[in-house]
């Protein structure tokens, strides 16, 4: 008998059709992952069995979890069932977490609502709950004390303590580093192995659907275009959207040659230290090294490559080269000129250079229009453009990024993800800085679209001798746009050569575990059809 069986799911939203038709058929212990562009109705897909869709939703079909209908269901019911039969991980798990509660009391809360148990049994059973998870700190501690990896394992946790059949992981290892992305999804493997339990992860990330699913489901605008085990699948792709995106997950940019400049950013025997809190009342406040003697150069029009786990000092570096936050001891240098004079950043220094975010929404204004927000930069120029020339600026901006005039007196929601991008990349090049920081730029698009992004830098690089410093944890995309990369760990470079030459012969042992770590794609011997 099936676990789920999602039978002719149409859904649509203010008169919107969102999904339409769509089946899935899961048995107890299959992994079944669901996959596509985002916009294709894997998270509605998800909401919609989990009851949890917006106001307004006319649903039809029916979606059947062992013997009841998820659609018919009253909600009264509806709030035994999930927790209990359906557990769900979300995408954001600091959003998921209550910041004000500790994360042993969060997965106890889940236990005292369905079960009639005193709160000294939940909390032990919570104790032991983040200790099968692989959490090793305490029940006591706030989300905010924990990395990203460590609060995904709560809401994790706080899923399966009471051990549903169905889990359903919505983008569960987006913005983590490689080695605790293969951890989750050990530990994932591990859970429906451990409580025969069903496993519906939705992810852009193919290589992981490549290596964790027994089936995956390939949506498109609302509907499934193929849905196959995952060896076949792989072996015959029978749909030309499938192809492509398998393909834009290989996607490889051509890059121009490396040149030998001379140095542009200069980072000596840089430490940045913070004081942490006392262990105990009379106790000394202990020192964290989060920067512990960096050295290294970035040459004009040179593109270098930072990567390592999350908490090794990546952020910090990147505050301290902004001039954003100062070091205790070292220098950081721009052409030649000190990021920071005296006690404060150096603004002729800091023209010179841009960042641009991991996500672009949360970093531009939504009640501006574009061409307001492609300007905000011209700011820290000594005159700046006004008036025709202000405009004539924002216009070639957005056209070096492929977009149109016309856009610059849109909203930002008015945009794709991928659009969103583009301009924040068209913020950071209006000043025509000598160095843009990219600070996991293309972490949280789907294939397609970083496929997009990443031509489009290697275009702007041919364009003109773009310098850059790209921060990701995506070692593929990492190898492909840099020409040097460095590999941090605990504030510290451990190693760092050619981009190619690092890959594949890594001399430190962090380096060796960090590419293994990293999921891949099996070989494909498909031709390729044009889209």
């Amino acid at each position: 008998m099936s676990l789920l069986n999602i039978k002719d799911l149409s859904l649509s939203i203010a008169g919107v059709e969102i999904l339409h038709n769509v089946s899935i058929d899961m048995q107890p212990g299959e992994i079944v992952a669901i996959t596509g562009e985002s916009g294709s109705g894997k998270s509605l897909t998800a909401l919609a069995t989990m009851a949890l869709l917006p106001r307004g939703a006319v649903v039809k079909g029916q979606i059947f979890l062992d013997k009841n209908d998820i659609l018919t269901t009253s909600e009264l019911e509806l709030c035994a069932i999930r927790g209990r039969k359906i557990g769900m991980v979300f995408q954001e798990p600091m959003t998921a977490l209550n910041p004000v509660k500790t994360i042993g009391s969060q997965v106890a809360e889940t236990i005292i609502i369905h079960e009639k148990v005193s709160k000294t049994e939940a909390n032990k059973r919570a104790t032991d709950m983040l200790r099968r998870v692989g959490l090793e700190v305490s029940p006591l501690r706030y989300p905010h004390e924990l990395s990203g990896g460590q609060r995904q394992r709560v809401v994790i946790a706080m899923a399966i303590v009471l051990r549903p059949k169905l889990l359903i992981a919505d983008e569960p290892t987006t913005a983590l580093d490689v080695t605790t992305q293969a951890r989750i999804l050990e530990l994932l493997k591990d859970l429906v192995v451990s409580f025969d339990m069903g496993l519906l992860i939705i992810t852009h990330d193919l290589a992981v659907v490549a290596e964790i699913a027994d089936k995956i489901v390939v949506m498109q605008n609302g509907q499934i275009v193929e849905a196959e085990k995952t060896e076949e699948l792989l072996s015959n792709m029978k749909h030309p959207y499938t192809r492509a995106l398998f393909n834009a997950s290989t996607h490889r940019v051509v890059m121009p040659e490396a040149i030998s400049s001379e140095t542009l950013l200069s980072v000596d025997s840089v430490v940045r230290t913070y004081t942490l809190p006392r262990n105990k009342i009379l106790g000394s406040r202990p020192n964290f090294n989060a920067l512990d003697n960096v050295n290294f150069r970035i040459g004009h029009g040179e593109r270098v490559g930072l990567v390592g786990e999350s908490g090794c000092g990546k952020s910090t570096l990147t505050r301290a080269i902004l001039g954003v936050e100062d070091v205790q001891s070292g220098q950081i240098t721009l052409d030649g000129e000190s990021v920071f004079s005296g006690n404060k950043p150096n603004l002729d220094v800091r023209r010179k250079m841009q960042v641009v975010f991991q996500d672009p929404y949360s970093s531009f204004n939504p009640r501006h229009r574009v061409d307001r927000l492609i300007a905000e930069p011209l700011h820290v120029l000594e005159n700046p453009p006004v008036g025709e020339l202000k405009d004539l600026a924002v216009l070639k901006a957005l056209e070096d990024v492929g977009l149109m005039g016309s856009d610059a007196k849109k909203f930002i929601h008015e945009f794709s993800g991928g659009q969103r991008q583009r301009i924040a990349i068209a913020r950071a090049l209006i000043i025509e800085p000598e160095l843009i920081i990219f600070d996991e730029a293309v972490s949280a698009l789907d294939v397609s679209v970083r496929a997009q992004v990443l031509d489009l830098i290697a275009e702007l690089c041919h364009k003109r001798p773009l310098a850059y410093l790209f921060i990701s944890h995506d070692l593929s995309v990492v190898r492909t746009v840099t020409d040097r990369v460095m590999i941090m760990r605990a504030g510290k470079i451990v190693e760092h050569g050619e981009t190619e030459k690092v890959f594949t012969n890594p001399q430190n042992a962090y380096t060796k575990t960090l590419i293994a770590a990293a999921p891949r794609l099996p070989e494909i011997t498909y031709a390729i059809e044009p889209v």
